[in-house]
């Protein structure tokens, strides 16, 4: 019998269009490019004989599940999300798609990017908006103080991208 693994909670249904078309090009390549190029290796190396000991048939059909799991995924997220690409009305406050500024009190700044979760990556100091730290910057203004981890940040600029 296997270890319980309780459901993963469904993340936020919101993405900027910059993450939808990131989606929709990953999408495109693995329907239109990948996943011919593998069909074709497959096809190959069935022609091959046994197919228990073929490496390149076993990978290929591998891969080829990989492949379908995730252009399936993609397909239903894309049909589920929310694309905002409008500006809120009130920009000195912190919604979703905004750029924070946040600055602690040894006066180190960090910025992010608050984005849906397909989008975020930490290396462009982008984080999604089902984060813990999303949710206690959310709703706030220029000059609140906030509390990550044990530290207290004062959010010092807020500002949104142009909507492309």
């Amino acid at each position: 019998m296997g270890r319980y693994r309780p459901p993963v909670p469904k993340s936020a249904p919101y993405i900027t269009p910059e993450g939808a078309r990131a989606l929709e090009k990953e999408l495109k390549y693995l329907w239109k490019v990948e996943r011919p190029a593998v069909t074709a290796t497959v096809h190959e190396a069935a022609k091959n004989g046994d197919r228990s000991e073929n490496g390149d048939y076993i990978y290929g059909k591998k891969r080829l599940r990989e492949i379908d799991r995730r252009v399936r995924y993609l397909g239903k997220r894309l049909d589920d999300v929310t694309i905002v690409d409008r500006i809120p009305d009130d920009t000195n406050k912190v919604y979703f798609g905004a750029w924070v500024t946040l600055e602690n009190t040894d006066g180190n700044e960090q910025c992010y990017r608050i984005v849906g979760a397909d989008e975020l990556d930490p290396k462009e100091s982008r984080i999604s908006v089902d984060s813990p730290m999303s949710k206690s910057i959310l709703g706030k203004r220029i000059d609140e103080e906030i509390r990550i981890n044990n530290s207290v940040w004062i959010i010092t600029k807020i500002h949104y991208s142009a909507i492309n």
